[in-house]
């Protein structure tokens, strides 16, 4: 989700990017913070929409053309077996993590680990009390990785917000020692430039590096200064966390003057964001090559040497793209699909005025050879179903289907809900599977639906950012041969060689 900053205490808040169509700015504020949580960033509040869209909004429910408020959808090859809904915590659910026989689910709250042996009946494990956004979490061996990008007090779990126009104030990583799932322990904190919104781990024998994601600089946060135009690496001993440190910062849009190089933006590109460092980037080890989807641009980079990432192209998409949030290889890594989170996760982009080419996927080729290669545009996805002007709906997290030949994925939509699509042909993707909710309300404008939907081991886990962890079960015969590849850890960003 694309977070900007409010310029007096850096709270994250959902905002809608100027589009070229007239895309209404209509911005979803963080409210007030909970005593106890403490939230990190307050709730998102709920966008009032005109009576003219809450009208469509009825109509299209009553008419049948969209579902009803909270009813469930699905395509005959989807089963929903089950859903665990919010305990604790009462923030935004955000990303997945995957090891063993665990699912582990952040929220702005904290994280939340599930016992998913039986798929039809998670069990909570533990849920950890670590406020500050958007706890994107990752996990590796006996370690997991906890981002906050949001300024806080101090690196603690009992922090509260803090200016970030305050040299005191703090973002960045967290790390917590999961060997007891039911009792995990907070072991070390690396400060990062402009906080952590996402980072994506790079395996590397004894130690592993995380590349942090983090954006939106100014002149006034002593610890987020301009041009902030690279990423942070962090490497971390696995047997000695504790002397987690930064050891660079690759800058991979160089450029002079105070506003560095990358994406310029407005009003040079309308309705396109800035390029100031980062959102996502996910690493495909076995092939060292990373993706990186940064604001602006798309990257794809070499990670032959983890400590030093290398740019091989960049790219730009200044007519239908005004954010690239992540991104995705297909298994050959010949192919990387970016998403456009137009609207920055708040805005309701599935719709016909916005159109079939915005707040989309975008599929890319990868042609060429070795640090020649070049990323080649092919089309565009998304979701076949138009969704209310109440509901949130725009491209977001996924992950391939891991089926040999064929290049599947499935993916989060926020109210959308989940899609699974076929882009073997780059040319010409379509859809194969669905499952959504109906809006949350059709008289306002309230964020919620799949954050990050993730195919692991058999099935599809879904964190709905208000409803809870959703567990589908695919039956297709298109991805039936996925069932019979199994992993014993799982980071989509960190994406594994499945046939390997």
């Amino acid at each position: 989700m694309t977070l900007l900053n409010d310029p007096r205490t850096r709270h994250r808040r959902l905002g809608v990017a100027a589009a070229a169509v007239g895309l209404l700015a209509a911005l979803v504020t963080a409210g007030p913070a909970a005593a106890t949580p403490d939230p990190g960033d307050g709730p998102a509040a709920r966008e009032k929409v005109s009576r003219s869209d809450a009208a469509e909004a009825r109509a299209a429910v009553a008419s049948g053309e969209i579902p009803g408020q909270d009813e469930i959808v699905h395509s005959d090859n989807i089963q929903h077996l089950a859903n665990v809904p919010k305990e604790a915590f009462t923030g935004l659910n955000s990303d997945l993590a995957f090891q063993g026989k665990y699912a582990f689910a952040g929220n702005y709250d904290g994280f939340r680990i599930f016992d998913i042996s039986n798929p039809k009946a998670p069990r909570t494990v533990a849920q950890v009390l670590c406020p500050g956004s958007q706890n994107d979490v990752s996990v590796s061996g006996n370690l997991l990785f906890l981002s906050t990008d949001s300024s806080r007090s101090d690196n603690s779990c009992n922090s509260t917000t803090q200016p970030a126009t305050e040299k005191s104030s703090w973002e960045g990583m967290k790390v917590f020692d999961i060997s007891d799932k039911s009792n995990p322990k907070y072991v070390a904190a690396v400060e990062t430039a402009c906080g952590s919104h996402t980072h994506s781990l790079v395996p590397d024998g004894k130690n592993v590096y995380l590349y942090v994601s983090s954006y939106s600089p100014s002149a006034t946060f002593p610890d987020c200064q301009p041009p902030h135009d690279g990423i942070s690496v962090i490497k971390v001993p696995r047997n000695a966390p504790e002397k987690a440190a930064v050891v660079n910062f690759p800058v991979l849009f160089p450029g002079e003057g105070p506003d560095g190089g990358g994406n310029p933006g407005g009003p040079t590109n309308p309705g396109v964001s800035k390029t100031t460092g980062c959102h996502d980037i996910t690493v495909l080890p076995s092939k060292d090559l990373a993706a990186g989807a940064c604001m602006g641009d798309g990257i794809l980079f070499s990670i032959k040497d983890p400590e030093h990432p290398k740019v091989i192209d960049q790219v730009e998409d200044n007519v239908n793209f005004a954010f690239w949030h992540s991104a995705t290889f297909n298994q050959k890594a010949n192919k990387v699909v970016f998403t456009d989170e137009l609207g920055g996760g708040g805005a309701a982009t599935c719709n016909a005025a916005i159109g079939p080419n915005r707040g989309a996927d975008g599929i890319y080729d990868i042609v060429g050879k070795g640090d020649k290669r070049k990323l080649v545009f092919r089309s565009y996805y998304k979701i076949p179903r138009h969704q209310a002007d109440t509901e949130n709906c725009v491209a977001h997290n996924g992950s391939l289907i891991p089926v040999k030949g064929k290049d599947l994925m499935v993916q989060a939509w926020y109210q959308g809900g989940v899609s699974v699509w076929d882009f073997t042909d780059s040319s010409a993707p379509k859809e194969i599977a669905y499952f959504e909710r109906g809006p949350l309300s059709t008289d306002t404008l309230q964020v919620g639906g799949s954050w990050s939907a993730y195919y692991y081991n058999g099935y599809i886990y879904s964190n709905d950012i208000a409803k809870g962890f959703d567990v589908l079960k695919l039956d297709d015969r298109r991805t039936d041969p996925a069932k019979r590849v199994r992993l014993s850890e799982l980071n989509v960003q960190t994406q594994p060689d499945y046939f390997d």
